[in-house]
């Protein structure tokens, strides 16, 4: 999808096909900069080949909150157990990205918000309601193995639209504030830093990777900044 001088790519962190998009796109584009959905922490944490893992310390830990610690380690779970599915480390597609923009010298930005920041509302806004729903959610992902026929999908492949759709809508209707911190706050971020980097670089053709659950939402600001004709910097 196009806005204004920005192309999206919206991708699965663990699928070959989400790469090999990767690939083509910066072949037949060649974009000035390329802005890939991280922050400085998950940037080097890739870079040195640590697959996103973050080492917290005691100290950091209690300032982001324990639940929002303990959401990270299953987040990191749930992801390398999908990724050994299709072979594929999480991450990958970001990883290519990075490893592309210094083969070819293209400027590369990082626009997701810091991911202690991330933690720390997610600590401050996710309900026992949540807590008790995403436990029960997490048994039977693991141990009853209920599926939901309509959302079934490829893992090796990106989801199409109408089933991230489905997804999403789920997600805000079983945890909306989860929802709120992970998708929806992050999505207001990353539509900010793009919207500054695109009127900074109006003559420049800008590449902006970006799981595929946060396309549709950003580029929604970005028509809503782009209506309201406010400059402004991110959070």
């Amino acid at each position: 999808m196009i806005h204004k001088n920005i192309i999206f790519i919206g991708t699965s962190h663990i699928s070959k096909e989400s790469i090999l998009e990767i690939k083509l796109k910066i072949n037949q584009e060649k974009p000035d900069i390329i802005t890939v959905e991280l922050d400085k922490r998950r940037y080097y944490a890739l870079k040195n080949n640590q697959h996103q893992k973050q080492n917290f310390n005691l100290k950091t830990i209690s300032k982001i909150g324990l639940k929002g610690y303990l959401f990270l380690i299953i987040g990191q779970f749930i992801q390398k157990k999908l990724g050994s599915i299709v072979n594929i480390e999480p991450g990958s597609d970001m990883l290519e990205a990075i490893k592309l923009c210094e083969k070819n010298n293209i400027q590369l930005e990082l626009i997701d918000r810091d991911i202690e920041k991330t933690l720390k509302r997610f600590s401050q806004k996710i309900s026992w309601r949540e807590k008790i729903t995403l436990i029960f959610d997490l048994f039977k992902g693991f141990f009853l193995k209920n599926k939901n026929p309509n959302l079934n999908f490829n893992l090796e492949k990106v989801p199409k639209k109408e089933i991230i759709e489905k997804l999403l809508i789920e997600l805000k209707i079983r945890y909306p504030n989860i929802y709120e911190v992970l998708i929806e706050e992050r999505n207001n971020f990353m539509a900010k830093k793009l919207f500054k980097l695109s009127n900074e670089n109006s003559k420049k053709k800008i590449l902006c990777i970006i799981g595929a659950g946060h396309e549709s939402g950003i580029i929604d600001y970005l028509m809503k900044f782009q209506q309201s004709n406010i400059t402004f910097l991110p959070d």
